[in-house]
């Protein structure tokens, strides 16, 4: 099974929002889609699934065109989608119908899903009456209630508390542990650092950087280092030349390039003796690389 995407291109009002973007999925896993605001991500996702019509380019699966009658898939919006007005069991089986279920089958999937996601108690609610977050989570469900097996994941994590991140984050386990294709697009570096073996960053609607995430942070090299924040441990690795990133409570990371440069560090230090309590090399976050990418955070007000 391949999700291929051959030049996707996209104009609004003469403005290219996605710029000939292609990319292909050959293997289960997660995908990551990464961009500022108004990077053309969204809009990539909407093409992707005929939602938007591509001005250039195509996107198959098995070499065919991306369909209900094509291919199982989920897609969670970063927008809301459901009605507040219906009840939330009612609306998941309705869904559920839309793709083919029968009412029995989209029932027990519901039941399923919604003691997966903690919110059993909500069932009988309207979706209007539940948090932001609970919200989310039968948004989630919604996507996930047909069994699909490709998964489009815009922005999921937004509007959770840390505890339903991570009940969201063990959802994605295992939806990878049972050989879904899943594309996310999320703002959280760590959590597509987490989960995805491949990535792609969009600035502007253009590729600025594609590839598998280990081996993209392996070219690096190891080029951060952390020690202890005491002042003499920093002043010794300034006078080395090393820059400094951060100085937290309890440690001091650098910019040193070369590996060569943390090991006259840490000769300068047993010159002195001073006896570090830790002296971590490590590779480039892909926070880290992301800004190098594209400049910072740079945050349009307009999201397409």
């Amino acid at each position: 099974m391949t999700l291929h995407v051959s030049n996707l291109t996209r104009s609004f009002d003469g403005k290219i929002a996605v710029d000939h973007i292609s990319f292909d999925m050959t293997e289960p896993g997660v995908f990551g889609l990464i961009g500022t605001n108004g990077a053309g991500k969204t809009t990539t996702i909407r093409m992707i699934l005929g939602i938007l019509t591509a001005d250039e380019g195509e996107a198959t699966w098995n070499g065919k065109k991306i369909t209900r009658e094509s291919v199982r898939y989920g897609y969670l919006p970063e927008e809301r989608g459901i009605y507040s007005k219906a009840k939330v069991i009612d609306q998941i089986v309705y869904f559920g119908a839309l793709r083919g279920m029968n009412e029995r089958e989209a029932k027990d999937q519901a039941i399923y899903w919604l003691d997966r996601f903690k919110v059993m108690e909500y069932k009988d609610q309207k979706a209007e009456k539940l948090s932001k977050g609970n919200q989310q989570k039968i948004q989630m469900i919604i996507s996930l209630i047909n069994d699909p097996e490709l998964i489009f994941l815009d922005e999921p994590f937004s509007g959770l508390d840390p505890v339903n991140t991570e009940l969201l984050s063990d959802v994605i386990k295992e939806l990878v542990a049972r050989k879904k294709f899943v594309l996310m697009n999320s703002h959280q570096m760590s959590t597509i650092e987490d989960y995805a073996e491949n990535i792609l960053i969009l600035n502007r609607g253009k590729t600025v950087l594609q590839g598998n995430l280990k081996e993209i942070k392996a070219g690096y090299g190891h080029t951060n280092l952390i020690i202890d924040s005491g002042d003499e441990f920093v002043q010794l690795a300034e006078q080395t030349g090393l820059k400094l990133l951060e100085k937290r409570a309890d440690e001091a990371e650098f910019l040193v390039g070369t590996e060569e440069n943390a090991n006259r560090l840490l000769s300068a230090m047993v010159d002195k003796k001073l006896k570090p309590t830790r002296f971590i090399l490590r590779e480039p976050s892909l926070k880290e690389i992301f800004i190098e990418k594209v400049g910072g955070y740079e945050h349009d007000t307009e999201s397409i």
